[in-house]
């Protein structure tokens, strides 16, 4: 997907490891299994099936972490949108542990595979703080923390001045502090898992972008935009905010946002010392949140919603740098040197979901915004699944494809709810 405009490259690209060597699929052939997308997902799928012995196709239409895992924040937060007593209420008790141990994990997979492989990947574990804004917030704050110390993760309930040490800004009431959270440069990650998987025995192919997918007897056919071919008997469809019709009313279960970001040029000591001192990540309780931290540059990255659309011009950013200077009046004046964005999938229950519409295809949609690590640990899951035949090894149960209802309104729907939640979060706006 080109860009409307020319802008420069996102921070990420500028700064990461080289690529991997990708060439384009130049002729028809057969594989185990093809994977169609070439981000966290699609490569630890193909990373942990390589592993396995079984050795994968990945079809790409750009290039390995294009999309929203080479352009996200970096920020490696453990968990979902539902805290664990949640999950227990919404799956009943066995599943719902099931899912909580699942997810609580996630961040332990990215830390674990780049240790693992020796992958050249700036990264650092301190911590996640979530900074509440409102007292209802700090009540929510409490809350989660408490639930996730029960099941054994390092967290602790921050006050107000204990937050405002750690985060460099007293724009907060208080939060609450994980330790399992951590910080990566994503597109030098998803590189490392494609450099690993390379070495594990998968074939990678970039700019090949999948145009068909064909039920062919007791397999598949799957087709490029170059008109070549791959035979195979299991499909693993892992496209997210990047779905289009591929497959039959996929794009119709997620609303892709486009999450915007900006990030400074790098910080003179005095200031970095004065903001994130202990290298956390952060990201507020804001129904519109706000995400930010600094990279291994030492560059403030701020994160949050832009508009629906692709960016028109600099413009479009320049709400999250009015924000930098109201949460931290130290960097008033400060210099922009890179603004981009990257799609999310959010899906309408804001889990990931998990679909098996055909014999031999294994669909897996749905990031909400904290990708790294959730897609990171499906991809071993699903791995597991594809390898075993067990259905017990996936976190979710598999469900049928549903279309959000007049869909095709949501981006007017998600407009209306964004200046809503905008005008309820007030402040730093």
């Amino acid at each position: 997907m080109a860009e409307p405009f020319p802008l420069a490259p996102s921070l990420w690209a500028t700064t990461a490891a080289p690529a991997p060597d990708t060439p384009p699929l130049a002729r028809s052939g057969l594989a185990e299994v093809v994977i169609v997308g070439g981000g966290f997902c699609g490569l630890s799928t193909a990373l942990h099936l390589a592993e396995r012995g079984i050795r994968p196709v990945v079809l790409e239409a750009q290039e390995v972490g294009y999309g929203g895992s080479g352009r996200n924040g970096g920020q490696v937060i453990p968990g979902l949108k539902y805290d664990p007593a949640d999950l227990v209420a919404r799956f009943g008790r066995e599943r719902g542990e099931r899912l909580a141990r699942f997810a609580g994990g996630t961040a332990d997979v990215v830390f674990d595979l780049i240790a693992r492989h020796g992958m050249d990947v700036p990264h650092r574990r301190s911590g996640w703080i979530q900074g509440a804004h409102t007292e209802a917030g700090l009540a929510e704050v409490a809350k989660r923390a408490a639930q996730w110390a029960e099941l054994g993760a390092p967290t602790r309930v921050l006050d107000r001045a204990e937050t405002e040490q750690l985060l460099g800004t007293d724009r907060y009431l208080g939060g609450w502090l994980d330790g399992r959270g951590g910080a990566i440069q994503p597109l030098s990650y998803a590189r490392g898992l494609a450099r690993a998987a390379q070495k594990a025995g998968a074939i990678i192919h970039g700019a090949s972008p999948v145009t068909a997918l064909e039920r062919t007897g007791s397999g598949w056919t799957v087709t490029t935009a170059q008109g070549e071919r791959v035979t195979t008997g299991r499909v693993v469809l892992c496209t997210n905010g990047y779905t289009g019709g591929l497959w039959p009313n996929l794009a119709r279960t997620v609303i892709a946002a486009n999450s915007f970001q900006v990030a400074t040029v790098p910080l003179t000591d005095n200031l970095r010392r004065s903001i994130l001192p202990e290298g956390h990540v952060s990201s507020d309780t804001r129904k519109l949140l706000l995400y930010f931290r600094l990279d291994h540059t030492g560059r403030l990255l701020m994160g949050g919603r832009g508009p629906f659309r692709e960016p028109r011009s600099p413009a479009d950013w320049a709400h999250l740098e009015r924000i930098v200077a109201k949460l931290f009046p130290q960097l008033d004046g400060i210099a922009f040197d890179h603004r981009w964005c990257g799609r999310v999938a959010i899906t309408r229950d804001y889990l990931p979901h998990l679909h098996e519409p055909a014999p031999g295809l294994l669909i897996d949609i749905g990031c909400q915004g904290r990708g790294v690590g959730l897609q990171s640990a499906m991809g071993r899951a699903m791995a597991t699944y594809i390898a075993t035949g067990d259905a017990g090894s996936l976190p979710l149960p598999l469900t049928p494809i549903e279309p959000l209802p007049l869909h095709g309104l949501n981006r007017l729907y998600v407009s209306a709810i964004i200046a809503w939640y905008r005008l309820r979060d007030g402040g730093i706006r």
